[in-house]
């Protein structure tokens, strides 16, 4: 049975809706708000924004007219009667959302900190969280998904994202026994690691974009997220620091990512990368079989001579098809995507040179880039993670390029974030440790 059927069939039980609260209503945020008024079923209740005028814009896109704005005059009982008399809520931040009477939250920010916070709140109130945020999730995700564990709810990263839709790759190659030589994504143009939002503003405001959400984009680190998002969830490693990154086309994706000795780029199986080229906006498996009659019937399918293969999938519908996500949470109570291993970190690469004094903005920004590195060398090394980085104070020089370390900076210590991260570093340091045992030595 399809989930519109499942949907509608769950509606007439309970006689509503899944209500759903969405948080950030930015590009992500609006293009799933307007998807789920379309899914009978589902019902966006609350979009919480910074700007009031985005989450209405966010509703109108639901097909939603009237709303309730709360100003500051409203009091949290007023809010939440409102959302259980089937209204639709916007707000100015997103502190009592976990709170209301919602069924899931929808964390469309992108703020690794804004993240941690929602997610954390969410789960210990008793609600199922769809993450458009793989920010959060590279920084804080195995904690995450042990917290959702312990309490009961669902977690994860919402489909449609090239992590998820990879994965689902990955998953089919192993069922069919195939070895994964390397799973990735394309990427439509090459990075420039130095721009920053200021200098990406007029190509910004062509496309419609947020110039910082542009900027994350266009200097590599989305695609650095994305890749450690993809290894830690399938427990692949990271090719190299950065990855190799080389041109391809979709018909030549098993020559371009097989191992040297074969003509290809790769060291060594069992890695994540990108390239660059048409293959964008695609995803793909590259695979290898070593048996005889496998490599005929491979190739009689039109799949290549083989013994390397590759497994496509042309497209990702980003915040189109990430609504699908709600449903497998709430149904089926299976996430789509959740953090299993820590194979992949995300570092931090200066874009310019950094002095002592200065202090780090997020991601996208003006002070660094994304990273990935395998993680046992980013612990080996000390390299401090890109999402726990915001409002870090450098406190000694850092060249442009070099990856930044914990005796480089002193972090925000107030930051949810940074505590949940020092307590993820514990539990995984104790070799999975015990969230409740992990909790109680943290307090």
């Amino acid at each position: 049975m399809s989930y519109r059927e499942r949907l509608l069939a769950r509606q007439r039980e309970v006689g509503r809706p899944v209500r759903v609260a969405l948080v950030g209503a930015g590009q992500m945020g609006r293009g799933l708000a307007a998807q789920v008024g379309r899914m009978p079923g589902l019902q966006v209740s609350v979009v919480a924004d910074v700007d009031p005028g985005r989450a209405e814009a966010a509703f109108k896109d639901a097909g939603v007219d009237e709303v309730v704005v709360d100003d500051g005059s409203h009091a949290f009982g007023e809010i939440a009667r409102a959302v259980d008399d089937g209204k639709h809520v916007v707000l100015r931040g997103a502190e009592s959302v976990a709170s209301l009477p919602v069924d899931v939250v929808v964390d469309a920010t992108g703020v690794p900190n804004v993240g941690a916070e929602l997610t954390l709140a969410a789960l210990l109130n008793g609600k199922d969280v769809v993450g458009l945020n793989v920010e959060s999730d590279v920084t804080i995700g195995i904690l995450l998904a042990q917290i959702a564990r312990a309490t009961g709810q669902v977690y994860t990263i919402a489909r449609g994202d090239e992590p998820v839709e990879t994965k689902k790759l990955v998953d089919f190659a192993r069922d069919l026994n195939f070895e994964i030589i390397c799973a990735g994504k394309g990427k439509n143009n090459p990075f420039r690691p130095h721009e920053t939002p200021d200098s990406l503003e007029a190509e910004a405001a062509a496309k419609k974009m947020n110039p910082k959400m542009l900027c994350e984009f266009v200097d590599g680190s989305k695609a650095m997220i994305e890749m450690a998002s993809l290894a830690n969830t399938t427990g692949l490693e990271v090719s190299r620091r950065g990855m190799y990154g080389p041109e391809s086309t979709v018909p030549t994706l098993h020559e371009t990512f097989r191992l040297k000795e074969d003509g290809g780029v790769l060291d060594r199986p069992g890695v994540v990368d990108y390239c660059t080229g048409p293959v964008a906006p695609g995803v793909f498996v590259v695979v290898r079989s070593d048996h005889p009659y496998v490599v005929h019937e491979m190739s009689y399918l039109s799949m290549g001579e083989g013994p390397y293969f590759s497994l496509y999938r042309p497209y990702h519908l980003a915040s189109i098809e990430a609504p699908l996500s709600i449903p497998e949470a709430v149904l089926d109570r299976t996430p789509s995507l959740i953090t299993e291993a820590w194979t992949a970190e995300v570092a931090a690469a200066a874009k310019k040179d950094l002095a002592p004094g200065d202090t780090i903005d997020g991601i996208g920004g003006y002070c660094v880039r994304g990273m990935i590195e395998d993680a046992a060398i980013a612990k080996a090394e000390r390299l401090v993670p890109l999402g726990i980085l915001n409002k870090a104070k450098v406190v000694r020089p850092v060249a442009r390029d070099q990856v930044l370390t914990y005796d480089d900076v002193e972090l925000d210590e107030s930051s949810t974030v940074v505590m949940l991260r020092r307590l993820q570093d514990r539990l995984l340091a104790g070799g999975g440790l015990q969230l409740e045992s992990a909790l109680r030595g943290f307090a």
